[in-house]
């Protein structure tokens, strides 16, 4: 796990590269490497971070250079050792035991032919001192990331938005219309970016740039042929082992020559990865989190560290438990320095947390059960979207009368908050609308209305746009099983814009390297074999991973309630950040610009403070944006007239 940057026939490319590759530093304290070439008319110059983690020799330093290629990669492959081996039958000499060495000699025998067969998260660029081609890589489920801006002939690429930004100058203008979309989702999609010029490499794809101008792209793997073909196993009968799966995955993303530790929340995915983990590596370590006792008591949160406890103690796993008790007025705007663009999950705090302390300890890397809720539909949205179908039947005089009682409840007194209320509330918020609109309002922030009296409204057409673009991706298969539509609809939006982005940033804002074991090529291709009533069975989500999960775990923590790997908004609002929420809604720069209405937040907040709605998320999110775009627009001359 590293950190790369490189240009590609650009102005003072070896000044922007250095400039690249040094914002990048905390990705990679391990060491530093620089490449230079000529490349047509111009250079190429490639840079590196490196975290090491496998060979940690010189051997493995980068960029790697060997016989006319050059490569800067970040990432792990865990089937390094079977490519490794195939390689080495064929007549390669290997001179480390690093798995860069084996993907720069994948590449030299297959091309982009070799990507499909890589097992792994990764994020490269490689270059061909004969051909003079560059040509960039992102994994088949956009673990890793990769961004990259272009003018003219001229490339500049790095691991993370803010490298861009600095080497440019900090002259990028801001996109309003990622930034609507990121009010309506807390996050900005995958294929959207907070600035105009910069752009994410998709998933599953590569981009060559030629010497002589020409540009190719390329898609290797794709989410939708992967739910499609799930489907017609599935319609033949085949039943994924999706214990056995799961296993092998864990197995292989414990490969590493430094110490690795687990997330351990105390839920069935966290627990059930420490369990299998605990088994190739006895006495591993991991992290869990707990709160203040009175954040914990207002937020009405669930006592997960008694279960991480057990789980802990049954399997010899040493459990590291960190309160978490921040000093959210500093931690607010570091994390949104690192997050690279606004996204208002708090739960970028706890893992940049635990990152934090398990790097302490000397810990590089960490396994964590991220992907399982999206890929096995475990998320309450899942089982209340279908839920909602059933209560469609229900007599609408009926239906009104229970929202109109159900809008009456307080969701908060001064003392304490009414989580049944809360979601009794989503649940009335989306119930009786179509499908795609059901399941975009069940997890999103606002409804078109809200958000449309949120922003300026010269902005209208591009909510337009927004809303039309995840109806275009979640429409965008011909699956017939509900469930799996919308587990695909969040491994292809959900997962990579958000929860894989924050894990990445957290995590290596703490120079520390986050394994998604669940995020597999093969875990998914079993997941999308399973057919949606084996993922939820009566009101059990991820039914089929738990059924996999009790031939290690007890009963008790496989069917606990869910738990919620967030952070006690409400408390925080109500206390350490109510200030600052004052001065945002009253005097921020996001309201000053225009861009979000003074007159709608002071709304939110009234009606959060009364106790009648719950805006807490909202209101965070609002925060995020607004240290996100004072960055972004102070200092660099750029104006914030509005522009979508």
């Amino acid at each position: 796990m590293c950190g790369i940057a490189g240009t590609y026939r650009w102005p003072d490319g070896k000044v922007v590269t250095d400039r690249l590759t040094d914002t990048l530093a905390h990705r990679g304290p391990d060491g530093a490497g620089r490449y230079d070439h000529r490349a047509g008319d111009g250079e190429v110059h490639l840079g590196h971070r490196r975290l090491a983690i496998i060979d940690l020799s010189g051997t493995g330093a980068q960029p790697m250079v060997s016989d006319g290629l050059a490569l800067t990669y970040n990432g792990e492959l865990y089937n390094a050792p079977e490519l490794r081996a195939e390689l080495t039958a064929a007549g390669v000499r290997f001179r480390g035991t690093s798995d860069t060495e084996v993907l720069l000699e994948a590449w030299r025998r297959w091309g982009t032919g070799c990507l499909p067969r890589l097992r792994g998260m990764f994020a490269f660029g490689i270059f061909d001192e004969r051909t003079g081609d560059l040509v960039l890589a992102r994994d088949q489920l956009g673990i890793k990331p990769l961004f990259l801006l272009r003018r003219g002939a001229g490339l500049v690429f790095a691991s993370e938005l803010k490298a861009l930004a600095a080497a440019t100058g900090e002259s990028l203008e801001v996109d309003h219309a990622a930034l609507v979309a990121s009010l309506l989702y807390y996050w900005v999609p995958d294929s959207r970016c907070a600035f105009r010029e910069a752009e994410k490499l998709p998933p599953g794809s590569w981009l060559r740039f030629r010497a002589d101008g020409r540009v190719e792209r390329g898609r290797f793997w794709d989410l939708k042929d992967v739910a499609a073909e799930g489907r017609e196993r599935a319609r033949g009968g085949e039943q994924p082992d999706v214990a056995a799966v799961v296993e092998e995955s864990t197995r292989r993303h414990l490969l590493s020559d430094v110490p690795v530790a687990t997330f351990l929340s105390g839920g069935l995915d966290s627990s059930y990865l420490t369990a299998l983990a605990a088994r190739d590596r006895p006495g591993i370590s991991a992290y869990t989190i707990g709160f203040r006792a009175e954040d914990a008591r207002f937020e009405a949160m669930p006592d997960d560290l008694r279960h991480a406890r057990r789980v802990a103690e049954r399997f010899g796993v040493d459990l590291h438990e960190i309160e978490i008790a921040p000093n959210v007025l500093d931690l607010l705007p570091e994390m949104t320095y690192h997050l690279d663009e606004p996204i208002g999950d708090p739960a970028a705090i706890n893992t940049f947390l635990i990152c934090s302390a398990a790097r302490e300890a000397g810990v590089k890397v960490m396994l964590s059960g991220m992907g399982a809720d999206e890929l096995f539909a475990g998320y309450r949205k899942h089982l209340a979207n279908l839920l909602a179908l059933r209560y469609q039947r229900v007599p609408r005089p009926l239906r009104r009368g229970v929202s109109a009682a159900v809008d009456r409840l307080p969701v908060a007194t001064s003392r304490r908050g009414y989580r049944s209320v809360r979601f009794a509330k989503r649940f009335l918020s989306f119930a009786d609308l179509p499908e795609e609109t059901a399941f975009r309002r069940s997890y999103t922030m606002y409804d078109q209305a809200e958000l449309l009296a949120l922003i300026d409204p010269d902005l209208a057409g591009t909510v337009e746009d927004v809303l039309t673009e995840h109806a275009d991706i979640y429409q965008d298969n011909d699956l017939d099983d509900f469930v799996n539509r919308m587990c695909l609809g969040d491994a292809r939006m959900f997962l990579p814009g958000l929860n894989l982005t924050y894990t990445d940033r957290s995590s290596m804002a703490a120079s520390t390297e986050v394994r998604v074991p669940y995020v597999d090529v093969e875990v998914v291709r079993a997941a999308f074999a399973v057919p949606g009533n084996r993922k939820i069975v009566g009101r059990q989500g991820k039914a089929v991973l738990k059924e996999a999960a009790t031939s290690v775990l007890p009963r008790e923590v496989v069917y606990r309630p869910k738990g919620l790997f967030s952070a006690p908004l409400r408390a925080w609002m109500s206390r350490d950040l109510a200030p600052l929420v004052r001065e945002v809604v009253n005097d921020g720069v996001l309201v000053r610009s225009g861009f979000l209405r003074r007159d709608a937040l002071a709304r939110m907040v009234a009606e959060d403070a009364a106790g009648q709605r719950d805006f807490s998320k909202h209101l965070w999110h609002v925060l995020t944006l607004e240290y996100w775009y004072r960055d972004a627009t102070s200092g660099s001359g750029q104006s914030t007239r509005l522009t979508a």
